[in-house]
C-alpha cells in the first residue's frame, strides 16, 4: 500500500491484513470488494460525533484510491467452428497498488 501524508499532525491509526484496511480499530474495509473496472475513490471522514464515516462529513481523515481492475486474456478451448475462445480473466487484487492518503486528526 502506498501511504501519503496530506498535511502535518497526528494521523489516524491503521493496519492492513490481506485485502482489509482497518482504521482506528473502528472501521474495517475489504478493499478488494470496492475494486471496479474504473478507478475508485473512497473518502473517510469524522462526523460531528467523532465517529468514522464513509463519504463526506465534518473533517477528512483518509482517502483511499483503488486503481481500475486489470485483466489478462487467456485461451479457453475452441468454439463450435474450431476458433479459439478467449476468456477475460481479472488479475488478482493487489494491495500494493492502493493509495491511502492520511489527513491530520488535529484541529
Amino acid at each position: 500500500m502506498i501511504v501519503l501524508e496530506k498535511n502535518e499532525g497526528q494521523k489516524i491509526d491503521y493496519s492492513t491484513r490481506l485485502t482489509k484496511l482497518t482504521l482506528n480499530d473502528e472501521m474495517t474495509l475489504d478493499l478488494s470488494k470496492y475494486e471496479r473496472d474504473f478507478d475508485m475513490h473512497i473518502d473517510i471522514c469524522l462526523n460531528q460525533f467523532g465517529m468514522l464515516t464513509m463519504g463526506l462529513s465534518e473533517r477528512y481523515v483518509a482517502q483511499i484510491d483503488i486503481p481500475a481492475r486489470q485483466y489478462t486474456y487467456q485461451e479457453n478451448g475452441t468454439d463450435e467452428e474450431g476458433n479459439p475462445k478467449i476468456e477475460k480473466v481479472p488479475v488478482p487484487f493487489d494491495m500494493n497498488k492502493v493509495t491511502l492518503t492520511l489527513w491530520s486528526m488535529e484541529g
